[in-house]
């Protein structure tokens, strides 16, 4: 009798509230394992639910819808293969994340999640109370344990499984990407199976939520540490991976290997990712952008043609007395080179029938930021009036370095529903410029090449107002991602006053953040749901 342990796994972009979608999913996936002869389908963490719930999980109406699917789902699953479908458990007052195995009409196991993240873009300790045990099931005459996510992250669910007599670790996961995050997960596991010499079968969930986004790379390795199969990134994927006995343990067949891209190409495709499920989950029929002839404008109007097609973007350019010929000419070159629709609107009216209505309030006070704002703001209203006579969301261009020391107009350039480039340095900027151009040239090389201005007065320059961004970036990730004092991040070699004073930006234009649009998460701590800095404050750095 053949003893083979066939797993089909499902590495699928699901939504996260759509019950009775994601139901769906579920039930193709596991017919499409009956039909490979498989003998379990494996699903991503939470598949019925989406992931993160976040408050929906207490919502009356959402718990049950959950409740009804799940029974709906018992009834429905074919009779030959055992699914594992996540899902969030109401248990009185009490909700685990967890993962039943349905076989037969009924839950014939149920693991909840021991280890609950509570860091960074994580609080699922908010949500759910810890599950306890190990949960171990016998198929196809192999006993295997399940993990959810972070069970794997930490030592001992896997030990606990280990010893209650399991085989192999089946884990399910909403691994959420950041750079060089993959690595990391197989540096992790490879950790997990030197303790217990346990093969692990490891499926992630692919996709955009919000600021997150799912990188897949679902992948097996082997007792020793070895990876027999790893699924692409970045795309919904299936295969069916096979375990067989052989001296009494079970050892994965060699498989299809994905490679690994570039963290360049990882970062760029994640991008694209965002855009194309923000918009096309909220069902958006295409996007609204400026296009200013400069590097941050390009590289989102690329990411945006590249995610949703030509058809569906709307570049407009929008130039005052300050905009060179330079930038009139770059910013129609690319849009026409990416097939875009394209329109140009002066602002030039509308900047000096402000300005005359300030006259009285403004007299006697010189020009500053003051009249710099007001023509970002005359194209916030723009473009806001493009997005709300067309349905198109509005992208805005901002990057991580602006906005982290308030080099944004509020109101202005920062009015907008959704903001693909928020967690990019400038030097990542530059570099995704390169690599898109790599590809194929969507980015003219002058724009690339020329020194960066938000040209809202003459010859103006970043570096007017703000550090090199050679020296300003690696200021930044000191303290963001790695909370640095002035002092740790000036013995790194910096200048002590410069990193005072960009520290003090970042803490004075907290403000202005919270009032900033969701945008796609790809560093170790972006500006979002793991960044909770206080915007009153009396705290000064030393």
């Amino acid at each position: 009798m053949d003893k083979t342990l066939r797993i089909f796994l499902a590495q699928y972009d699901l939504c996260v509230g759509d019950i009775e979608g994601n139901s769906r999913r579920v039930l193709a996936a596991a017919d499409a394992a009956a039909q490979a002869g498989a003998h379990v389908a494996l699903l991503p963490e939470l598949a019925l639910a989406g992931y993160p719930p976040e408050d929906l999980l207490f919502h009356s109406g959402f718990r049950r819808q959950v409740q009804a699917a799940m029974q709906q789902l018992s009834a429905a699953a074919p009779s030959t293969v055992d699914v594992i479908v996540g899902y969030p458990e109401y248990r009185e007052k009490a909700i685990y994340n967890s993962a039943a195995v349905i076989r037969g009409e009924r839950i014939y196991a149920n693991h909840r999640k021991q280890a609950l993240p509570n860091y960074r873009v994580f609080d699922e300790k908010r949500y759910f109370r810890a599950g306890t045990a190990p949960t171990l099931f016998d198929v196809q005459g192999a006993r295997v344990a399940l993990l959810i996510c972070e069970d794997l992250w930490e030592a001992e669910p896997a030990r606990a499984a280990h010893a209650a007599g399991a085989e192999a670790l089946l884990v399910v996961n909403a691994s959420p990407f950041q750079m060089r995050k993959q690595r990391e997960r197989e540096a992790v596991a490879r950790q997990r199976v030197g303790e217990v010499g346990l093969p692990i079968v490891y499926v992630n969930l692919v996709g955009g939520q919000d600021e997150l986004v799912f990188d897949g790379n679902s992948f097996v390795m082997s007792a020793e540490g070895v990876i027999t199969h790893r699924l692409p990134a970045w795309q919904e994927a299936t295969a069916v991976v096979e375990l067989v006995r052989q001296e009494g343990r079970l050892v994965p067949v060699p498989g299809d290997i994905a490679a690994e891209l570039s963290e360049d190409a990882s970062v760029y495709a994640a991008l694209v990712m965002g855009v194309r499920d923000y918009v096309g989950k909220h069902g958006f029929p295409g996007v609204v952008m400026g296009l200013s002839g400069g590097i941050d404008s390009a590289l989102t109007l690329a990411i945006a043609v590249d995610a949703l097609g030509a058809d569906h973007v709307h570049a407009v350019m929008m130039p005052s007395r300050y905009t060179s010929g330079m930038s009139l000419a770059d910013a129609e070159a690319q849009a026409r080179s990416l097939g875009v629709r394209y329109s140009v609107i002066s602002i030039e009216n509308m900047f000096a029938t402000t300005q005359d209505a300030l006259k009285e309030q403004f007299a006697g006070r010189p020009w500053d930021a003051s009249e710099e704002n007001i023509q970002s703001r005359c194209r916030g209203v723009l473009l806001m009036g493009i997005s709300n006579k067309t349905g198109s969301m509005l992208l805005t261009t901002g990057n991580k370095s602006e906005m982290a020391v308030g080099y944004a107009t509020l109101y202005g350039d920062m009015a907008g529903g959704f903001a693909p480039i928020k967690d990019l340095s400038k030097l990542l900027v530059y570099r995704l410029a390169h690599y898109r151009n790599s590809q194929s040239l969507a980015i003219p090389a002058r724009v690339i090449e020329r020194p960066p201005s938000a040209e809202l007065r003459e010859d103006q320059k970043d570096t007017d107002s703000l550090p090199p961004y050679e020296v300003l970036d690696p200021i930044l990730e000191a303290f963001i991602e790695d909370d640095l004092s002035v002092d740790e991040i000036a013995a790194l070699g910096y200048d002590r006053a410069t990193v005072g004073r960009v520290l003090e930006m970042v803490k004075r234009n907290e403000y202005k953040r919270r009032q900033a649009p969701p945008g796609i998460r790809i560093s170790g701590r972006a500006f979002g749901r793991d960044w909770r800095y206080p915007i009153t404050s009396g705290y000064r750095s030393r």
